[in-house]
């Protein structure tokens, strides 16, 4: 797939993601004999014959799949980006096998109200890099840092991985963990050839609800299971979309020249966890289809946000899209994405078997044997829910909710991927994971674009799926 032109320049586009996430960009006067900033629009984008082929293992990687690591008594971490990224400082600082090392940002003020919260918790700041585009790799090259958390524009998130891992860290990255299939493969390789772990942070997979299906699942509760539905069905047109000095300084560019599911991974992420997805089965291939884009336009010239800045933008990337991806042993999952439409929250979150089904938003679930509609709804099913949740939600869900961040799946997430690293165990989520979940980005506009043909799925794991079961986390 290539990427065609946009009216948008590239400076412009950079110059305002210097004021999203990390905020990294070019044309900011903060910089001198630096690269240039990934340009979204330069990324390697495959044909339809080419995307879904496995490349080989290089040689020396070992897969990690099963990755253990020396236990440690505190997990050392830094922060690139506190936007997003002081969700999980917050969690950090509330975690007492956890200490705060170092916080990085492009913009100083961002940066020092991150270090000056750490020390006001902590009684030790943090050491603070800012001011420049390239700066996170002084922090990285420090030997002080376990893990290396990556919460900037996505077309920073494979860079900032792979130079991590090859720095001897941790890499955990914020969703979609990559834009491309190239990219996807990038980060398999460098995580095998380095040993570390690149955690994708979906923090949807630690939802209240979603690890209760889960739990439930892993239990044989659903009996054969064969299908799911999910989405991320969210209208971000007057919160976030067109808002500078947040994800709309970036974000919103990729609706000017990929047409597919740009935003894959809250939805698919639970339910391939579900289905064991890289543990016992694999995506085979994805067919895509797009509605027509009506919406973000409309609402552009409508509201003329910014001052008008934005007028000559052209958006192709259709309000609705809908993927249906086969799996290899036969299941469905179909999975939607539309941010611009004015619909109520949703990441359908539907689980289908042959004993019985959970849809989510309203949360609903029928048992077979009992009766023809929902045999658990509203207060019975959240006693039901209570009853059964998850292990971890047990342990540390009222603490999550007091921490905050999402519901408190955002510190249960961080809470449990840290403790991973400190004990030494593979992560809940592996790079194969983050490789998956992301490539669906590509995978399903190659498929709209060649008129909802289906597109194969590159096999991350390169066979390994086919042996491995769950991780006992997930049992």
């Amino acid at each position: 797939m290539s990427a065609p032109e946009s009216p948008s320049s590239r400076r412009e586009f950079l110059r305002l993601a210097a004021l999203a996430g990390f905020g990294l960009g070019i044309g900011n006067g903060l910089t001198s004999n630096a690269e240039a900033a990934p340009d979204p629009r330069a990324l390697s984008f495959s044909g339809i014959k080419e995307i879904g082929k496995t490349r080989p293992r290089l040689a020396g990687a070992k897969p990690v799949w099963n990755l253990t690591t020396k236990p440690m008594e505190k997990v050392r971490v830094a922060f690139i980006g506190l936007a997003r990224g002081m969700t999980h400082v917050d969690s950090a600082l509330n975690l007492p096998f956890a200490e705060v090392i170092a916080v990085c940002d492009l913009l100083q003020d961002r940066a020092e109200n991150a270090a000056k919260k750490v020390a006001t918790k902590t009684g030790k700041r943090p050491a603070v890099y800012a001011g420049d585009e390239n700066i996170w790799e002084k922090m990285i090259a420090r030997d002080d840092i376990d893990v290396v958390y990556i919460s900037t524009p996505w077309e920073w998130h494979v860079p900032m991985c792979v130079k991590s891992m090859k720095a001897g860290k941790h890499a955990f990255v914020e969703v979609s963990a990559a834009v491309t299939v190239d990219e996807c493969w990038q980060l398999v390789d460098t995580s095998e050839l380095t040993q570390r772990h690149c955690v994708i942070l979906e923090n949807c997979c630690y939802g209240d609800s979603e690890l209760f299906v889960l739990n439930m699942a892993r239990q044989g509760f659903f009996g054969e299971i064969k299908h799911a539905e999910c989405a991320y069905i969210h209208d971000l047109r007057q919160e976030q979309m067109y808002r500078l000095g947040a994800e709309g300084a970036w974000r919103r560019n990729y609706h000017t020249f990929i047409d597919g599911n740009l935003y894959p991974t809250h939805g698919l992420g639970p339910v391939a966890q579900y289905m064991g997805i890289n543990r016992g089965d694999a995506f085979k291939y994805v067919v895509s289809m797009s509605s027509p884009e009506f919406n973000l336009t409309q609402f552009r010239d409508k509201n003329n946000p910014n001052g008008g800045r934005h007028k000559d933008e052209k958006y192709i990337c259709g309000d609705m899209n809908t993927s249906l991806i086969k799996t290899e042993l036969g299941r469905s999952i179909m999975i939607q994405h539309d941010v611009v439409s004015p619909r109520p929250y949703s990441r359908i979150n539907a689980l289908c078997g042959t004993k019985a089904t959970f849809f989510d938003y309203p949360p609903r679930l029928a048992v077979d044997g009992k009766g023809h509609g929902w045999a658990y709804e509203g207060d019975k099913l959240r006693a039901f829910m209570q009853e059964n949740a998850h292990p971890l939600w047990k342990k540390v869900g009222e603490l999550a909710k007091r921490v905050g961040g999402h519901g408190g799946m955002d510190f249960i997430m961080n809470y449990r991927l840290l403790d991973c690293v400190r004990q030494g165990v593979t992560p809940d989520m592996t790079v194969y994971d983050a490789a998956d979940w992301s490539a669906i980005l590509e995978i399903s506009a190659c498929s709209v674009k060649n008129g909802s043909m289906p597109v194969q799925c590159p096999d991350f794991t390169r066979g390994g799926w086919k042996e491995l079961t769950p991780l006992p986390t997930v049992s």
